[in-house]
């Protein structure tokens, strides 16, 4: 790992996105709640939270953090379901790392319990990080 000893600590907060394509029987049953494996997009919120707070045990040489907040909404559209996680700390590295895992949990959670009905159709796109803030390089934002 490398040293982030020297680094002044501060509140780090990092948002990112996802979007996982679906059909429209999908959108369907995500509209009306009625999948057989329950609420699809509760499940992927909670399981989006999970994953992110075990980023440092799933990718190598990432530093633990604590999360001083985590949040995952997800958007059902007509074609897809747009996934969003903005994470934050105060501490001496970012936390990009933990809002693309939650995303990326997120969107395998979907997949998962949507396969029965549009697992031949769906895609997971556009995963990036969209904005940041904290540290020495500063913010930016690729938001519109």
């Amino acid at each position: 790992m490398v040293s982030v000893s020297s680094k002044e600590p501060s509140l780090r907060k990092a948002a990112a996105m996802g979007t996982v394509q679906i059909n429209s029987i999908a959108a369907e049953l995500l509209q009306s709640g009625e999948n057989k494996k329950g609420d699809v997009l509760t499940i992927a919120q909670l399981a989006g939270i999970m994953g992110a707070k075990q980023t440092s045990n799933l990718i190598p040489l990432c530093h633990p953090l604590f999360l001083s907040h985590l949040s995952v909404e997800l958007k059902v559209e007509t074609d897809c379901v747009k996934v969003r996680a903005t994470a934050e700390t105060y501490g001496t590295t970012g936390v990009e790392m933990e809002a693309l895992t939650a995303v990326q949990i997120a969107c395998l959670t979907v997949w998962d319990m949507l396969k029965a009905v549009s697992g031949k159709e769906m895609c997971i796109t556009n995963v990036k990080v969209v904005s940041k803030s904290g540290g020495k390089s500063g913010d930016w934002s690729i938001e519109e």
